[in-house]
């Protein structure tokens, strides 16, 4: 196993990044340019065996990651919520860029030896990039149509209705760019087409599948479930047991998985109709039969990830 010297804790922006050395105390601070990036891969590489975090922050640490990864160094992007959640079980309420980065490096190494490190996909990262626009291409035109059932204005309404024109040619184009990318990348089609093999899983929830989930076949199904916000967290304290409560997640994911479960229901699929049904039979209420079924279905997929050739070359 190797042993670390340090853990690097690096606070993201837009104009500069904020570098904590844990447990040497060192901070830095530098620009976020192609050669400054550089040049901070190069200084890092000489400590010796780093590991080294980021928070993921809108996409401005991708090319960080990249080029640290491209160092040779060995990287991990971080939930931001799990990092200020730790900020707060230490004590540490104030929050500047410095004392950010200083909490990442302590919180990287305390669950280090739990973490994945980042590897580039450049094939999945354009995917993503593609499913992500299309989201939000949908969600601007689901509202622009709630809000032209109210507005009587002609030169809003004509505005309106151009921009829902163009937004359907643009998600055409998006559709056609993710059908060649899949096209042109054999094992992502043949996933796709597994997954796909699944009653209530579509192309829209196979391909966001593809794209943002990455672990899928490579952890546990608690983790899975866990993942997509549907894994129960126990709440027993003394005498005190409560239900489990779901929290967290990949929520655009979700909401995807919990259409699948609906149409499987619908059709009365003989395994996750049937599983939904028995629940209701023995009184359980309809969301907890539904996540249940949800979570059932995460199962199943990240069991065909596991073990399908077509996610195992």
């Amino acid at each position: 196993m190797l042993v670390h010297s340090g853990f690097v804790g690096i606070d993201v922006s837009k104009a500069h990044l904020d570098i904590h050395i844990h447990p040497a105390g060192t901070h830095l601070r530098c620009g976020t340019s192609p050669g400054e990036l550089a040049d901070l891969a190069r200084r890092l590489a000489r400590l010796g065996p780093v590991a080294v975090g980021l928070e993921a922050s809108g996409g401005y640490e991708g090319r960080l990651a990249e080029s640290l990864h491209r160092g040779g160094l060995e990287v991990h992007i971080l939930a931001p919520a799990r990092v200020r959640s730790f900020a707060r079980s230490i004590g540490q309420l104030a929050k500047t860029d410095k004392i950010d980065a200083g909490v990442i490096a302590r919180y990287l190494m305390a669950v280090h030896a739990d973490l994945t490190p980042y590897a580039p996909d450049p094939t999945r990262h354009r995917l993503h990039a593609l499913t992500a626009h299309r989201r939000r291409l949908l969600a601007e035109k689901s509202g622009l149509i709630s809000q032209s059932d109210t507005i009587d204005e002609p030169l809003v309404r004509t505005l309106i209705e151009e921009r829902l024109t163009g937004i359907g040619q643009e998600i055409k184009r998006l559709e056609t760019a993710i059908a060649e990318l899949l096209a042109a990348t054999p094992h992502l089609q043949q996933r796709q087409a597994r997954l796909r093999q699944l009653t209530g899983v579509g192309p829209v929830f196979a391909i966001t599948l593809l794209a943002d989930m990455p672990e899928l076949g490579k952890v546990s199904a608690k983790v899975a479930a866990a993942l997509l916000g549907v894994a129960p967290y126990a709440r027993q304290s003394g005498a005190s047991d409560r239900n489990g409560r779901c929290s967290g997640g990949r929520k655009h994911l979700r909401d995807i998985a919990y259409m699948a479960v609906l149409s499987a229901i619908k059709v009365k699929d003989p395994v996750l109709g049937s599983f939904y049904q028995r629940l209701r039979a023995r009184g359980k209420p309809f969301k907890l039969a539904m996540i249940a079924t949800v979570r059932k279905l995460i199962t199943i997929l990240n069991a065909i990830a596991r073990s399908d050739p077509a996610f195992n070359p």
